[in-house]
């Protein structure tokens, strides 16, 4: 499917602060300033790349208010509060014209159990599963494989990817997105060692997710040991991300691919993870705390923080060390030296 706007159309989409020059081309295509052409839209997301923006040939770039150059000709700079946002609010109107609202009704090759409630104006796509008591909203879409377990609840305005799972109570708030193969409600890794061997922990709690989470591909939420594992109104999480039972997440928090959560962990509001952060059990990040990629973390971070490294320490401390870390061969060799000048004869 070919997408195309007039410039007009985008300006109505980004309502940008102010506008310079004009172009009369048709906008088909979006790419990176430096691989722009005719018929592009292009921005400036980051200031590192403001010298390329003198040599685009976008027809249409998004600019910062700081911006202060001018278009070429048939070339129109539409300046925004911010570049980044005003793009995505175009990415999202491609997105409805690319994936347009699937038509509501069960596919023939669904099983629906007896007892389960699916609002009318939704859609269940093929071979999907959907257990006694569970209840799906309006206007969820939920494609093809996707499993709903006994008794769990899908809020309204819902999207369930390919081969997710929301195992049995699970509940998903409204407008959530789960990319394909997250799994909702799996055991939480419990075990005892008695008499001389693990005895499984039954995990009798469920999960709860907020308004407006999105979870990424292949992710997995455990179920609480008793009670809840939460995940707040907000809350974005990368791919292959492992959340534990128990675990408490606030709101609007950020969680990067492959980071892992261990049990009982509380992460405050709008807390940030990097890629590979690795968190113990039963501690709390607090409000706003940010760790770093593969940081280690196993004692609490204070609220604004920002840690890093393993174990993880604040950020500037461990940037010192990591410098320090580098002189040690040359540190090693003028010990030695010394050591030798002021060895006994």
């Amino acid at each position: 499917m070919q997408v195309s706007f007039t410039a007009a159309e985008i300006a109505a989409i980004v309502q940008p602060v102010s506008t310079r020059g004009v172009t009369t081309e048709t906008i088909r295509g979006l790419a990176a300033l430096t691989d722009a052409g005719p018929g592009d839209l292009s921005f400036l997301g980051n200031a590192r790349y403001k010298p390329e923006v003198a040599g685009t040939r976008a027809s249409l770039v998004l600019l910062p208010p700081n911006f202060s150059g001018a278009p070429s000709a048939n070339q129109l700079f539409l300046i925004v509060e911010n570049p980044s946002v005003a793009l995505a609010r175009v990415c999202a109107r491609i997105e409805l014209l690319l994936s347009p609202t699937p038509t509501p009704g069960i596919h023939p090759s669904a099983v629906v159990a007896n007892g389960a409630r699916i609002a009318a104006s939704a859609s269940v796509g093929p071979l999907c599963v959907i257990e006694a008591g569970a209840v799906v909203g309006e206007r969820c879409h939920l494609q093809a494989q996707v499993f709903v377990g006994r008794d769990a609840v899908i809020g309204d305005d819902c999207w369930l990817m390919p081969g997710v799972i929301l195992a049995a109570r699970c509940e998903l708030g409204r407008r959530v997105r789960l990319q394909p193969g997250v799994v909702i409600g799996s055991d939480g890794f419990g075990y005892e060692f008695t008499q001389g061997r693990h005895e499984k922990v039954p995990q009798v709690g469920n999960v709860v997710i907020g308004d407006d989470v999105e979870i990424g591909a292949n992710s997995t939420l455990d179920r609480a040991r008793f009670s809840r594992t939460v995940i707040g109104e907000g809350t974005k999480i990368d791919n292959l991300v492992q959340i534990a039972h128990n675990v408490i997440i606030g709101k609007h928090c950020l969680l990067c691919s492959q980071v892992g959560i261990s049990g009982s962990t509380t992460l405050e509001d709008y807390v940030v993870l990097g890629g590979q952060a690795g968190l113990g059990g039963h501690i709390t990040i607090g409000k706003g705390a940010k760790a770093g990629g593969q940081a280690g973390i196993t004692s609490d971070v204070p609220a604004g923080t920002f840690v890093n490294g393993t174990p993880a320490i604040p950020f500037q401390l461990e940037r010192r060390i990591a410098i320090l870390h580098q002189r040690l061969p040359e540190l090693f060799k003028q010990v030695d030296a010394l050591e030798r000048q002021v060895a006994p004869k």
